[in-house]
């Protein structure tokens, strides 16, 4: 399936969760917001949200300092 992460075009087979899609980027789901299709996603779903065909993802990290 065709999704949308952060403005590219991306391939992922049906059925993936978005913890799997974090995971296959290497992204420390700990550290991120995720807006899935203008909605932000609690993190306590993300291993139950599965992506579908023409999603489109922001993900922001979160990046400490002062």
């Amino acid at each position: 399936m065709q999704i949308t992460v952060n403005g590219e075009n991306r391939e992922y087979s049906t059925g993936t969760s978005l913890s799997e899609l974090l995971k296959s980027i290497d992204i420390d789901e700990r550290y991120v917001a995720v807006e899935l299709n203008r909605k932000i996603v609690p993190r306590t779903q993300f291993s139950e949200k599965l992506l579908a065909e023409n999603d489109t993802l922001e993900i922001v990290t979160f990046v400490g300092g002062g």
